[in-house]
């Protein structure tokens, strides 16, 4: 993988970050105007860079491994 593919991976992985985190926003929010209890809490939310591998240890493994050549 060159330096310009890991920064385009990362870049579209932090992309997804974003959609899914937002989706669960929304859907917490129309809990909330339901007057029923939030579905996602903190822990939910912030486990989501992991899940996709984009989380701080993961990026700069792979920025490390790319800089080796």
């Amino acid at each position: 993988m060159t330096k310009e593919q890991a920064a385009a991976y990362v870049f579209a992985q932090a992309s997804c970050v974003y959609a899914r985190v937002a989706g669960m926003a929304a859907e917490n929010l129309a809990l909330i105007h339901a007057n029923q209890p939030p579905k996602y809490r903190e822990a939910d939310f912030a486990a989501v860079p992991e899940e996709l591998g984009v989380h701080h240890n993961a990026v700069m493994t792979l920025y490390q491994e790319v800089n080796r050549y």
